[in-house]
């Protein structure tokens, strides 16, 4: 098997030391590795450490072109399969989010188009401030991962999250990237049926309004994408959206509530795999206007009744079908999703607090925990929604194995 070649893009912090362990294994494991270090990276450790552990000359200068027949940061930009950025300091990552190249790092960054493994390492407030934050979710939108950062006692003496990664981890962490993104790799999901709802629905008032919700249905065409890559025979039952259906997806369009659960239904007994990621609207008018309402009062009293509750529906046929739910919450989320998954007979239900920025309706991003039946809950940080889908059909994989 050809040689992955990796490039460790080291920035300026008290945990730059951590890199020269994981840049020394990578090469033992059989990765060829080059690396990039900061001006600030360097008051911590020096370059000749790691063209000693790589065996491959080091880069820290923009300007410095070591081979007179190519652009350096473009070359090396061009080689990597794989980007490690650790440690990622503030600095970087916002450098990163908002396109600024001024030295090696953020020119070879913004040139290359391998997958990017980030892995902050900062003082817990800094971690935390909402600039950091906004960054981070900026970055995770473009499709980059983040290795999270450990908790404990950090160089400037605050305890809390903001400690580097182990080498272990960081290794493991690519190690875990090749094997998902392996050429030629099965299809553990080829020969079964999965089912996603996703979008909003309208429930029609009369012909010129309707309620709806805000919800973009990205989440849920992410998850019917990643699971037609993984070889699944997908079909998506979605409410009014914008958005384009992944290549090879089947698509069933509704509009309303009854319509989602008309069609869910009728499809449910074919399916191997059902996951509800459609905000169905609960309530809709007990009546409808056949001519636009017109303007009488400064007041408008609408009487609304329950739709039908497609999910509770679903777990009260369960057979053979993995059935998985969304609750999206702006309080008590684990309480309620946990509430949920009990009374609605599921399998695991993935939560989300929509309250939060870069974790709510119409964003690129998505923050979820993902509860399962045997009690065992999985947070995840913001990630793109892609990446949420493929975590969460992992976790459905591992179900379908009990």
């Amino acid at each position: 098997m050809e040689k992955k070649k990796i490039l460790l893009a080291v920035s300026g912090g008290i945990a730059a030391y951590k890199a020269a362990p994981v840049a020394s294994k990578l090469y033992q494991s059989g990765y060829d590795v080059k690396v990039i270090l900061t001006e600030s990276a360097q008051k911590f450790i020096t370059p000749l450490t790691f063209q000693t552990l790589t065996r491959q000359a080091v880069y820290t200068d923009t300007f410095e072109e070591k081979e007179p027949a190519v652009v350096s940061h473009i070359d090396i930009a061009d080689w990597a399969d794989l980007v490690l950025i650790a440690p990622a300091t503030a600095n970087v990552i916002g450098k990163l989010a908002n396109g600024i190249a001024d030295d090696m790092l953020s020119t070879t960054l913004l040139a290359t188009k391998a997958d990017v493994l980030i892995a902050p390492a900062m003082n817990v407030n800094m971690f935390n401030h909402p600039a950091v934050k906004k960054n981070m979710q900026t970055l995770a939108g473009f499709g980059w991962r983040f290795i999270e950062p450990n908790e404990g006692l950090l160089a400037c003496g605050w305890i809390g999250k903001g400690r580097l990664a182990e080498p272990e981890e960081l290794i493991n962490a690519v190690h875990m990237y090749f094997k998902e993104n392996r050429e030629g790799q099965s299809l553990p999901l080829k020969g079964k049926n999965v089912m996603v709802t996703a979008g909003p629905t309208r429930e029609e008032l009369d012909p010129v309004r309707y309620f709806t919700n805000h919800s973009s249905g990205k989440m849920g065409y992410a998850i019917a994408s990643a699971a037609k890559k993984l070889g699944a025979d997908v079909t998506l039952v979605t409410g009014p959206t914008s958005l384009e259906v992944p290549s090879g997806v089947q698509v069933e369009r509704v509009i309303s509530a009854k319509e989602m659960f008309d069609k869910a239904i009728s499809l449910y007994g074919e399916q191997d795999i059902v996951i509800k990621c459609a905000a169905v609207a609960d309530y809709t008018p007990v009546t409808v206007h056949s001519n636009k309402f017109k303007k009488k009062n400064d007041t408008w009293t609408i009487e609304l009744k329950k739709t039908d509750d497609i999910l509770k529906e679903l777990g009260e046929r369960k057979e053979h079908q993995i059935l998985v739910g969304f609750a999206a919450e702006t309080e008590n989320l684990e309480d309620y999703a946990k509430d949920k998954l009990v009374r609605k007979n599921l399998d695991m239900v993935v939560g989300n607090d929509v309250s939060k920025e870069g974790s709510g309706f119409g964003s690129d991003t998505n923050e979820i925990v993902m509860i399962k039946k045997d009690g065992s809950i999985r947070p995840l940080p913001i990630l793109s929604k892609e990446q949420a889908a493929n975590e969460i059909l992992e976790e459905v994989m591992e179900l379908m194995k009990r």
